[in-house]
C-alpha cells in the first residue's frame, strides 16, 4: 500500500506497533497482529491491574489492525497520518472509493512537484566594500571601492529556468555595471542548452549547450559574440570523474584572449581541495586551495595564486553561527600586500570586506598582523561565544523539556505498562536462547543523540539525561525470533514499537544494543528511521 513513496515516519506509526514494514502486506499485518494479540488479549489475565494494561494495549493493536487491513482507511493514513481518519479528511474532499483515494494520491504528488519547483526559485546576490588602511591614514579615505551583484532565478517550467541578475561596480572615480539575461532548458535527461544577453560593460549575446557523454564524462560548448566590437569567443570543457570524490576538467577558449586550462576538484565527507593551471595568450597563473571540516559548524582553508597577475598566499577559516548564517576571517600576503578579508554568508547572500593593511610586506608586520585575529577569535570563543552558546543550548532544552515533561511522562508510564506484559515471554526467549548460545540482548536503550552518547558516562550525567533514555531490553528481546534474530524495518520511527515511547520529542533520537551471540559480545548504535538487523559480525565489540 505505501509503494507510492508518499508518507513520512510520523505517519508510520501503526507500522512499528505491529512491528511490520510499511511495504507488509495483508497476510502479514494479519499474522503480526494475531501475535500481539495472543500477548495483550485481557481474558489472559486474572489481575485487575494487568487486565487493564492488557485492555489498553489491545485497543491500540486493533485499532491498528483495522486500520492497515482497510484499503482505503491504509491509503489515508499512509498520506495523512491518524488526523486525516480522525477529521475525516478536512485537508480534502471526502473520500470513499479506492479511485477517488489513489487520484487524490496523484494530486499530492503534483503538489509536492510543484513545491520543489517554488524551492528551486530564489535569489542571489554580494556586496563587496574594498577598504584600504593606508588610505585612510594618508587623508584619501578608508573606501577604496565598492561592488554589487545580484541574480534572480525563476524556474519558468519543469524543464526551462529563467536567471537574471545585475553588477555594479565603483572604483575611485570610475564605475559601471552590466545587466544579464539566461535562459536554461533541460533538452533530455543528459543534455541542456543555455542563451544568454547582457548589456552594460560587457554588451554581448551567446549561447552554450551541455551533454553528459557517458556515465563519467560531460561536455560543455558555447560561443559569445561581443556586440561592442563583434569579436568572437569559442569555448569548450570537458569533464571527467576520476574516482567517486574527484572530478578533472580541461577548458580551451579562442578568441581575443585565447587560453587552456586544466583543473581538478576533490570532496570528501570533512574535507575538499581544487586546482586549477591556466596559460593564455596574455596571462598564465595557477590557483590551489584547500577546506578542512573540523566538525558541522566550523572549518579551515588554505589557497594560494602565482601567476602573472600576482603572488599571494591566503589562509583563515569560518564558523556556522546559525542555520543559515556563516562568517569567515582570512588573512592573505603577496604582492598586493597584506589583506584581512571578512565574510558574512547567509543562504544566497554574502558580504565581503576585504581590508589592505598594508602594501609594504614587513615579516613583524604580517606575524603581527596574523597572530592578533587569531588570539581574538580563540579568546572570544572560550570566554564569550562557547559561554554564551552553552547557556543558549541549556535554555533551549530547559524550555522544550518543561513543555514536554508531561506528556513524556504519560508515554514513559504507558510504555513500562507495555513492557510489563512483555516480561514473561522476554524472558523465557532469553533463557531459550541462552541454552542455545544464541541472540541475547544484554542492554538496549532509546533515547536523543546525546543521550546515548553519553549512555556510558558518570551516574550524574545519567540522571541529568534520564528523562531522555527509555530502557528497551524487554522489548527488544521480546522481538527476537526463535531462529535468534532481530529486525527493526526502515523507515519507521522506532518510537511506535511497542513498549517503546519518544522521552525527547522534536529532537533527533537513536537506538543502543548491546547483546551477545555464540558467546561473543556485540554493540551498535543506529538512528532513528534506520533498519536494524542483529547478530551482525559488523558490531562485533
Amino acid at each position: 500500500m505505501n509503494k507510492n513513496g508518499i508518507g513520512d515516519p510520523d505517519n508510520k506509526e501503526l507500522y512499528a506497533l505491529l512491528h511490520v514494514s510499511p511495504e507488509a502486506s495483508t497476510e502479514e499485518i494479519r499474522k503480526a497482529y494475531r501475535q500481539w494479540a495472543q500477548v495483550y488479549h485481557p481474558d489472559k489475565y486474572q489481575s485487575p491491574h494487568m487486565k487493564d494494561i492488557a485492555t489498553e494495549n489491545f485497543q491500540r493493536v486493533c485499532e491498528a489492525y483495522e486500520i492497515l487491513t482497510d484499503e482505503n482507511r491504509r491509503i489515508i493514513y499512509d498520506i495523512y497520518g491518524m488526523e486525516g481518519l480522525t477529521s475525516g479528511l478536512e485537508l480534502g474532499p471526502k473520500l470513499s472509493k479506492v479511485e477517488e483515494i489513489k487520484e487524490e494520491l496523484e494530486r499530492l504528488k503534483r503538489l509536492r512537484e510543484q513545491e520543489k519547483v517554488a524551492a528551486r526559485t530564489h535569489s542571489t546576490g554580494s556586496i563587496l566594500a574594498n577598504l584600504s588602511w593606508p588610505s585612510f591614514l594618508n587623508g584619501d579615505g578608508l573606501m577604496r571601492g565598492m561592488g554589487m551583484a545580484s541574480e534572480f532565478q525563476s524556474q519558468v517550467s519543469k524543464n526551462t529556468a529563467l536567471v537574471i541578475g545585475g553588477n555594479l561596480a565603483v572604483n575611485s572615480n570610475a564605475g559601471g555595471g552590466a545587466a544579464t539575461a539566461v535562459l536554461r532548458h533541460q533538452i533530455s535527461p543528459v543534455s541542456s542548452m543555455e542563451l544568454m544577453g547582457s548589456i552594460g560593460l560587457q554588451s554581448l549575446i551567446g549561447a552554450q549547450t551541455s551533454c553528459q557523454l557517458s556515465v563519467h564524462s560531460s561536455a560543455t560548448m558555447g560561443v559569445t559574440l561581443s556586440l561592442r566590437d563583434g569579436s568572437m569567443n569559442l569555448s569548450n570543457t570537458w569533464s571527467r570523474q576520476l574516482s567517486e570524490t574527484a572530478t578533472g576538467n580541461i577548458h580551451l577558449s579562442l578568441g581575443p584572449d585565447s587560453s587552456i586550462g586544466v583543473g581538478w576538484r576533490m570532496k570528501k565527507q570533512k574535507r575538499s581541495a581544487a586546482g586549477e593551471i591556466k596559460i593564455g595568450t596574455s596571462s598564465f597563473g595557477a590557483t590551489a586551495h584547500y577546506t578542512h571540516h573540523f566538525s558541522s559548524k566550523s572549518h579551515g582553508r588554505v589557497s594560494g595564486m602565482v601567476g602573472s597577475n600576482g603572488l599571494a598566499f591566503e589562509i583563515g577559516g569560518g564558523r556556522k553561527i546559525s542555520e543559515f548564517s556563516t562568517v569567515r576571517m582570512l588573512y592573505s600576503i603577496g604582492l598586493q600586500g597584506l589583506i584581512w578579508r571578512f565574510e558574512l554568508h547567509r543562504s544566497g547572500q554574502k558580504v565581503i570586506i576585504p581590508v589592505l593593511l598594508t602594501n609594504v610586506l614587513s615579516p613583524a608586520f604580517a606575524v603581527g598582523a596574523f597572530l592578533l585575529p587569531v588570539s581574538l577569535y580563540f579568546s572570544l570563543k572560550k570566554l564569550v561565544l562557547k559561554p554564551y552558546y552553552l547557556r543558549r543550548e541549556k535554555r533551549v532544552a530547559l524550555e522544550n523539556s518543561e513543555k514536554t515533561r508531561n506528556q513524556v511522562q504519560e508515554s514513559m508510564a504507558k510504555a513500562k505498562k507495555a513492557q510489563e506484559l512483555l516480561k514473561n515471554v522476554a524472558e523465557r526467549k532469553k533463557n531459550r536462547q541462552l541454552e542455545m548460545t544464541g541472540l541475547v540482548i544484554l542492554k538496549a536503550a532509546y533515547g536523543s543523540r546525546k543521550s546515548i552518547s553519553n549512555f556510558h558516562k558518570s551516574e550524574e550525567t545519567q540522571d541529568e539525561l534520564a528523562l531522555q533514555i527509555i530502557d528497551v531490553t524487554i522489548p527488544l528481546t521480546f522481538l527476537v525470533t526463535d531462529s535468534g534474530e532481530l529486525k527493526l524495518h526502515a523507515g519507521v520511527k522506532k518510537s511506535g514499537i511497542m513498549g517503546f515511547c519518544d522521552p525527547c520529542p522534536g529532537e533527533p533520537k537513536q537506538l543502543h544494543v548491546e547483546y551477545a551471540y555464540g558467546s561473543k559480545k556485540y554493540k551498535v548504535v543506529v538512528d532513528d528511521c534506520d533498519e536494524l538487523l542483529i547478530p551482525q559480525e559488523s558490531h562485533r565489540v
